[in-house]
């Protein structure tokens, strides 16, 4: 598939720019550090001891250094929540970008990971340098106490070695439970490990105290490589040239102080105050209306905050302490709330071993009711166990209203992100941009368009009263064929007859839909299988829909 140039810098431009500055940056660091202890006149014994292994430690460690300190920003949800609403301060180029904060949190700790083996790696033959390469004529110089020390003593009874090996433990486990397995696996087991990032800094911000690599003060009474009193040069030369390259006085060696946290401790102690907040705001409870269970094993919460704000699209995140006190999990909002209506609301499907617990907390009753006899929903009303929010959050979907025409491709349960774009609609918010909205929804089970059936035929009854019938472009897609009927209620007769058997053909929906709006940037908004998500952001970047641009954008917790 042809890639059009255009589409391709308005879809990866910015991320892959932003990539560049973050691997020049890192390269830099790293090549000027190498420098510096290679070629540097007060390294000059040291590196005479130690060869290469300090350079490349001392690089590695300017590298992790650096983003050691970046990896925490992206985590600052409320910052970019905030920067996000700002549109004042953010285009909304620099607002799509904010959606890559995961990615570029994953970026930084893959390179942690990385350069802490080189690291590493560099140190275990400094040690091995250091024992063996033991300086009689500059103790100070040495950090193994007596020539031919054994390394590994010398790595469990100094402090950076103590340090040292506790870091490695911690990076280890947190990268490990940060696989995708083990967070479908076991979430728990990533939350508890993930958090170990506290003891992680605390520990990288002591690791230097024991000063293991010290640099010469005083260069110009001792230049490298002059003669020492009682030493003479191998070379003949005559007493005046010998009298200038005598030294003046003994070498004398300083520890490097820490540095580290002058890297961190902004970036962390943002971070922590972020976390101080989020803890404060999300301290009380909220308040349980009600429960709706859908079909297909999905529960519908309708909750109640006092000052509590969002917009269509953002989502919070769900703590029960009677499910797990530690154990948090994010949810779109479906329903926002509004001036005559503050309830709000999340949909939330029973997959997974805390949405059961949570549900049989909710309905401890859901057992009892087979899956195909729910078609109707049915409300619960009973005493709730207590549930903490914390947000809202911003993502991708808030950008809907800021395009002329968007598109927003839903699979199964992803249509919750687009459900409080079109309860907005209904309501009749003021002032948005959207011209155009194009809605594809594709379910597995009949029964799923059950979940938000009476809001769509409740938002097309008004656009049709209001002689808008083209602002909202419905399709609906079923891949299984079973029970068809189910739709045929005269109240949903405007989602049967826009009801399709099959999969979407990407390529002609969006041709069509670049015919249609020429010249134009398109919004596409996908939250589903990551096999349609690739199929259209392939398509989106590709040539084949000349004078018009789509711009994709994919929903995903951070």
């Amino acid at each position: 598939m042809v890639v059009s140039a255009r589409s391709w810098l308005a879809n990866e431009g910015g991320k892959h720019l932003v990539l560049m500055m973050w691997l020049g940056a890192n390269s830099w660091l790293f090549v000027k550090t190498f420098l510096m202890y290679s070629s540097g006149q007060q390294y000059h014994y040291l590196y005479k001891m130690l060869g290469l292994g300090l350079c490349i430690s001392r690089a590695s460690a300017s590298v992790l250094n650096l983003n050691c300190s970046l990896v925490l920003l992206p985590m600052c949800r409320t910052l970019l929540t905030f920067v996000r609403g700002t549109h004042t301060v953010s285009s909304r180029k620099t607002r799509r970008l904010l959606d890559k904060s995961k990615t570029f949190h994953v970026a930084c700790g893959v390179a942690i990971c990385i350069f802490s083996v080189v690291h590493v790696s560099a140190h275990l033959v400094n040690v091995v340098n250091f024992s063996r390469s033991y300086s009689e004529d500059f103790p100070a110089l040495n950090f193994a106490r007596y020539k031919g020390e054994d390394p590994t003593l010398i790595i469990l009874t100094t402090v950076p070695g103590i340090t040292g090996v506790l870091l490695v433990v911690i990076l280890f486990l947190m990268f490990t439970s940060s696989s995708y397995c083990v967070r479908i696996y076991n979430y728990e087991i990533f939350w508890y490990t993930h958090n170990l990032f506290i003891i992680f800094y605390i520990i990288l911000m002591v690791h230097m105290v024991g000063g293991a690599l010290k640099y010469q003060t005083n260069i110009e009474a001792h230049p490298p490589g002059c003669l020492r009193a009682n030493h003479s040069s191998p070379e003949q030369l005559d007493k005046r040239e010998e009298e200038e390259m005598r030294c003046k006085a003994e070498a004398h060696f300083q520890s490097h102080c820490p540095q580290t946290w002058l890297w961190v401790s902004g970036p962390l102690c943002l971070y922590c105050a972020e976390r101080l907040y989020r803890y404060i705001r999300s301290s009380d409870p909220v308040t349980i209306v009600t429960v709706i269970r859908h079909p297909c094993d999905v529960i519908e919460l309708r909750m109640l905050k006092k000052n509590f704000k969002a917009r269509p699209g953002q989502y919070i995140v769900l703590n029960c302490p009677n499910v797990s006190s530690f154990e948090n999990h994010p949810f779109t909002l479906t329903v926002c709330p509004t001036e005559n209506k503050e309830t709000f609301a999340v949909h939330l499907r029973v997959v997974g071993d805390w949405t059961e617990r949570f549900t049989q907390l909710l309905l401890p009753d859901i057992r009892s009711i087979r899956r195909d006899m729910d078609i109707l929903p049915v409300v619960h009303q009973r005493t709730y166990p207590k549930l903490y929010v914390d947000g809202p959050f911003g993502s991708p979907s808030e950008e809907v209203f800021n395009y002329d025409v968007s598109l927003c491709v839903a699979g199964g349960i992803g249509v919750t992100p687009f459900a409080c774009v079109l309860h907005a609609l209904l309501d009749g918010w003021t002032g948005l941009r959207l011209k155009r909205l194009y809605f594809v929804w594709v379910c597995r089970e009949l029964q799923s368009f059950y979940w938000f059936a009476e809001l769509l035929c409740a938002l097309h009854h008004k656009l049709w009263h209001e002689n808008r019938p083209d602002y909202f472009n419905l399709k609906l897609y079923v891949s299984q064929s079973d029970n068809l009927q189910c739709l045929s209620e005269e109240k949903y007769r405007p989602l049967a007859s826009r009801l399709l058997v099959g999969r979407p053909k990407w390529k002609l929906l969006l041709h069509d839909i670049g015919r249609t709006n020429k010249h134009k940037r398109v919004g596409v908004f996908c939250c589903g299988p990551k096999g349609i998500s690739r199929t259209l952001h392939r398509l989106c970047n590709s040539a084949q829909f000349p004078g018009t641009t789509f711009e994709f954008n994919k929903e995903s917790f951070s």
